[in-house]
């Protein structure tokens, strides 16, 4: 078995091309080398729905991958003290709808500081298998049952059982890097 070799010379370094920071600073300025090493991935938007007591309920987020495809899953991630926390603690389901390309609006609407009531006024949704809300004019929706979820730090990472994938005929994705919107096709 190999182990891992922490230290490496200057030279393997500055050959490599990469500016290398160990990480191990909890603090702002560590926070913030995290989040900055971060922005530098690219990932697609996505607006994350549930109906619970009737009502819907929908946020931004990045933060969504795939597991396994036995059974197919994918998670979630959702900061605790979100505005819409307390209706995805309560739900069972979910649906992943990834943005097209050109719906920065969305992203933004469903990101915003505005109701539910206000979100889902502004934009066309209908459901699917599970209940909760598909936007129409999302790329992809992935409808879900929650199976399981687990606290890490802030955030609750939700693991959710694919029940049913709607898609568009003419994809595009909308996906955020280095704190821009760009859209693929």
């Amino acid at each position: 078995m190999s182990s891992l070799r922490l230290e490496v010379s200057a030279s393997e370094l500055a050959d490599s091309g990469l500016s290398f920071t160990p990480f191990s600073d909890t603090s702002d300025q560590g926070v913030q080398m995290f989040r900055d090493g971060m922005a530098g991935l690219s990932a697609a938007v996505n607006v994350i729905t549930t109906m619970v007591d009737g009502q819907p309920a929908g946020f931004t987020a990045t933060a969504v991958t795939s597991v396994t495809d036995a059974p197919p899953t994918l998670l979630v991630c959702l900061n605790q003290s979100s505005s819409v926390f307390e209706a995805f603690d309560k739900a069972e389901y979910l649906c992943v709808n990834t943005l097209a390309g050109g719906q920065e609006t969305e992203s933004g609407l469903f990101a915003s500081k505005l109701s539910q009531p206000e979100r889902f006024a502004s934009v066309d949704w209908c459901s699917f298998i599970t209940g909760s809300p598909v936007l129409a004019s999302c790329s992809k929706a992935f409808d879900c049952k929650i199976a399981s979820r687990v606290k890490v730090g802030t955030h609750e990472v939700f693991f959710c059982e694919i029940l049913g994938i709607g898609h568009a005929e003419q994809a595009s994705s909308l996906v955020y890097f280095n704190r821009q919107y760009h859209s693929l096709s």
